[in-house]
């Protein structure tokens, strides 16, 4: 073989061996590029979800200080929390039985009220209302009516296993107790409080409530009676 052969085959080599070195930096910066992409949706997808999940909520004006699971009603020396869901029937038969007395042992001042509408029936129904309901009474907190809406949303309590009330029906309800602002409205349309409501459930099942009505004197749980109720708030008092 010829010196200009041996010249001509050693080019070759060098010529193959750089556009295999070419093509194999081509398919490192494509899987870079498709590793990055990868990373950049996956990072959108948290943005959207941490947007729409208890971790980013809105906690509506009036929850307890240091723990905006509930609402707070009154400022009396003994705490009664209350964790409710609003289409369940022993919810409705519990309120419509202790609201006098609810009633008055606010009025004396001597307890606070700390609600939590809890959403664990949602999966009984096709349109999850425990969550949009519960965010709904939310929006009333906002709106300065929220003992008055939650007392409507139980008188209107639709039955369990339905679809519940609509968003129109809400606004409604909204409008018989005083919420007639349009921002009430549009809280209830765009469901402002649902990623709250999702925190007060989970919160609610990692202090143990497993079911509803679930009621708290100062920390113990009591029975789901109105003499129950009153003879706590006595014991408890200071």
């Amino acid at each position: 073989m010829s010196k200009r052969a041996d010249q001509k085959q050693a080019s070759r080599v060098v010529s193959d061996q750089l556009a295999r070195e070419r093509l194999r930096q081509r398919g490192l910066w494509t899987a870079v590029i498709a590793v990055s992409a990868l990373v950049l949706a996956g990072l959108i997808g948290w943005a959207v979800y941490a947007g729409q999940s208890s971790g980013n909520r809105a906690a509506p004006p009036g929850v307890a200080t240091g723990d905006d699971s509930g609402i707070v009603i009154g400022d009396g020396p003994v705490t009664v929390d209350l964790y409710a869901d609003f289409i369940c029937p022993a919810c409705q038969a519990y309120e419509a039985a202790t609201r006098s007395t609810l009633d008055q042992l606010l009025a004396a001042k001597k307890i606070t009220l700390v609600f939590h509408p809890v959403a664990f029936l949602d999966r009984t129904t096709s349109t999850k209302y425990s969550t949009r309901a519960a965010s709904a009474a939310a929006c009333a907190s906002k709106g300065g009516r929220f003992s008055e809406y939650v007392n409507a949303l139980f008188d209107n309590q639709p039955p369990e296993g339905g679809a519940g009330l609509s968003d129109d029906d809400l606004i409604r309800i909204g409008g018989e107790v005083g919420l007639v602002d349009p921002d009430f409205a549009q809280c209830v349309r765009d469901g402002e409080y649902r990623g709250w409501v999702e925190h007060v459930t989970e919160t609610a099942s990692e202090r143990k409530v497993t079911g509803t009505p679930t009621i708290h004197v100062n920390g113990e749980e009591i029975g789901r009676t109105a003499e129950a109720l009153n003879d706590s708030v006595v014991a408890a008092a200071p």
